[in-house]
């Protein structure tokens, strides 16, 4: 259909909107499995050491604590302390890359951080899990590097709940990103479904919505489809 406001087609407000809103989730995803996947392994590896703690007290805040609240002190206490506050003024990558990668890092840090809490503690659920299997005691007595057995036995046995929680955290990340976009004034789809609804511009509202759900449904399938990959046992008929 057609934008109430200003001639737009739908199609043509959403395809202009995109490419910040795929920055930004893809900067959360990598930003959030970065954190979340080393962190965890340490964690399930070094089991009740300090690290350990300090790896689950920090997954733990991460959960407890809203996105939106972060991102509104990020915004107001550098500013009050230190007179400085996070770039407002988005620019594409084309135009300027590294002040681009500035506008965005803020606001995907925050947004993969809280992805990234519920990430870790399944990485470790699932890797203490593993490790207690006969086959990684066997690879042990067969004198097989850590690095070796965490990395080619343990790890991808444990994988596939860990790639089932990162699908479920998706529909948290649209949110997200819809709050991020409009603290941080980043020009993607999240800030233009709440302009069209303030607007009442609802055409563009349902397109958004429809955008978002195939989004999420269709990466929730090729999450499903990745499984085989994972573990051979896995099969499809």
């Amino acid at each position: 259909g057609e934008s109430l406001l200003g001639g737009w087609t739908v199609e043509e407000r959403i395809i202009g909107r995109l490419p910040v809103t795929i920055e930004l989730g893809v900067m959360a995803i990598v930003i959030g499995l970065v954190i979340a996947l080393p962190v965890g392994i340490y964690s399930a590896i070094r089991q009740d050491t300090a690290a350990d703690y300090v790896g689950r007290s920090v997954a733990i805040i991460g959960l407890a604590t809203p996105n939106f609240w972060l991102a509104l002190m990020v915004m107001l206490y550098p500013a009050i302390w230190w007179g400085w506050s996070p770039p407002m003024e988005y620019v594409s990558f084309t135009e300027d890359p590294l002040g681009n990668l500035g506008i965005l890092i803020i606001p995907s840090l925050i947004l993969g951080t809280a992805g990234a809490a519920s990430t870790m503690r399944m990485t470790r659920t699932m890797m203490l899990e593993v490790l207690r299997q006969d086959y990684i005691r066997t690879a042990w007595s067969k004198g097989l590097k850590e690095r070796v057995v965490i990395t080619r036995h343990a790890l991808r046995n444990a994988s596939i709940p860990v790639v089932t929680v990162i699908g479920m955290e998706l529909p948290m990340l649209v949110g997200g990103a819809v709050i991020m976009e409009n603290i941080f004034n980043l020009p993607g789809l999240g800030r233009l479904f709440v302009t069209s609804l303030s607007e009442r511009d609802y055409p563009v509202v349902s397109g958004v919505n429809l955008f978002f759900a195939t989004a999420v449904v269709g990466i929730n399938l090729m999450i499903d489809l990745i499984y085989p990959y994972l573990d051979p046992r896995v099969r499809y008929s």
